[in-house]
């Protein structure tokens, strides 16, 4: 695959744009949507193969744009931090606590609630060599998972590559991203038509069909049972598809460029009905859009993080409270975080390392790597002290149960003790 030169600072980038970039082998899978699953078939999956309740399931949150690292977890104890950001810094007084002159921003308290927990991990400086400022170039290295080398498949499509099987990779994007598309299979995303039942008395009709009766046959109960998960999953679903459904495919807000949904939390409340379901998905992709914050940059990040915070913190809290539930582990990555320096627009442009968060079954909470330098930098920016297959690694290793070698071309670290 031969790369494209592309600007440092890339203001109209699309995901469609980028998906056509990115240039995966599946490209045919991708751009015609890879398969569509329906409700129905994802019901059928959970009656007929159920959730392992061994397995673990790995939720990624992807944040399009280029989210800021230095101004989500805060150095705001090194005075190098306020002297390069005059207006955007934030007071040490301002930021939640994490220890180690590091605090979460404002907008993270459910966050900061989890870390109090031990149960986040932050995961510091995380990057890849000879790292490139483009959102199209640099999304894809994350997404393909194969810095340096030019690559053919998404990191996880080369995971369902090992056992192939759709129904494994589930993306709530539109569009499949490139990072479920593999040489010989691909994930699938979610149809987007609504999930409603009729109302009234056709509704009560639907209803009173689907309740079990002592006198049915083996093919009435099951017509029944297939019923019941229907209304079942009309309540828990309805609100969240009908409202992701109205949305346009591109975010159109300040920061808006590079993709991105904008409803998250409405995102990882399907994702944890279909947990609670029992649906077989080992893998989902949802994603939030908005942090090319090249002006005006801390109100519309802060407001970001609040939203990131919100959906996140509700997510946790409901996975706690089922068995299933407690099988998931959610992992946020950005494609690149940003330079030191404030521009001169309140903003700030686009830069390398930043920090990840992970948190769920068995992650053990703490700090991860260590926190970039803001003195030592590679021409202004911060110098990548982890590298992003190592966290890849853990999640192949801690929750998908494979080999990372085989997946991350050889690459075999992973991020020691995050999982206990």
């Amino acid at each position: 695959m031969t790369t494209p030169t592309l600007p440092t600072t890339v203001h109209t980038t699309t995901r469609r744009r980028f998906l056509t970039w990115s240039g995966v082998t599946a490209g045919a899978l991708v751009a015609g949507g890879a398969a569509t699953l329906s409700w129905p078939q994802l019901f059928a999956a959970a009656q007929r193969t159920p959730l392992d309740p061994q397995a673990g399931v790995l939720v990624v949150v992807t944040l399009y744009g280029g989210n800021d690292g230095l101004n989500t977890v805060v150095p705001a104890a090194d005075p190098a931090y306020a002297a390069a950001r005059p207006d955007l810094a934030y007071r040490p007084d301002e930021v939640l606590d994490v220890g180690t002159g590091l605090g979460l921003n404002p907008g993270l308290k459910g966050l900061k609630s989890l870390w109090d927990d031990k149960s986040l991990a932050i995961v510091h400086g995380v990057g890849y060599p000879q790292p490139d400022r483009s959102h199209f170039a640099s999304m894809a290295i994350w997404q393909c998972g194969s810095p340096g080398t030019p690559a053919t498949s998404g990191w996880l499509g080369r995971w369902l590559d090992l056992a192939p099987d759709p129904v494994k990779a589930l993306a709530l994007d539109p569009v499949l991203p490139p990072l479920l598309a593999g040489t010989r299979t691909a994930g699938s995303t979610l149809g987007r038509t609504r999930l409603a039942l009729p109302r009234g008395a056709a509704g009560r009709t639907v209803a009173g069909l689907a309740l079990p009766s002592p006198s049915d046959g083996p093919w009435q109960a099951a017509a029944a049972t297939s019923l019941a998960d229907l209304v079942k999953a009309s309540g828990t679903f309805h609100d969240a598809v009908a409202e992701i459904d109205d949305q346009q495919d591109e975010t159109t807000a300040p920061g808006g460029s590079a993709g991105g949904q904008s409803d998250l939390a409405k995102q990882l409340a399907i994702v944890a009905g279909l947990v609670e379901l029992g649906v077989p998905t080992r893998v989902y992709s949802v994603s939030l859009g908005g942090f090319d914050t090249h002006s005006d940059e801390r109100g519309t990040q802060e407001r970001l993080l609040a939203q990131l915070d919100a959906a996140l913190a509700g997510f946790a809290a409901r996975l706690a409270k089922t068995e299933r539930g407690r099988q998931v582990v959610t992992m946020v990555y950005s494609e690149f975080g940003r330079r030191v320096h404030a521009n001169a627009s309140e903003g700030t442009d686009h830069g390398t390392a930043g920090p990840m968060f992970v948190f769920g079954r068995g992650v053990q909470g703490g700090h991860y790597g260590s926190q970039p330098s803001l003195t030592d930098l590679d021409e202004g920016d911060l110098r990548a002290s982890t590298d992003f297959r190592d966290v890849y690694g853990s999640m192949l290793t801690g929750v998908l149960g494979a080999d990372p070698g085989q997946v991350l071309n050889g690459w075999t670290n992973t991020v020691p003790r995050l999982f206990g």
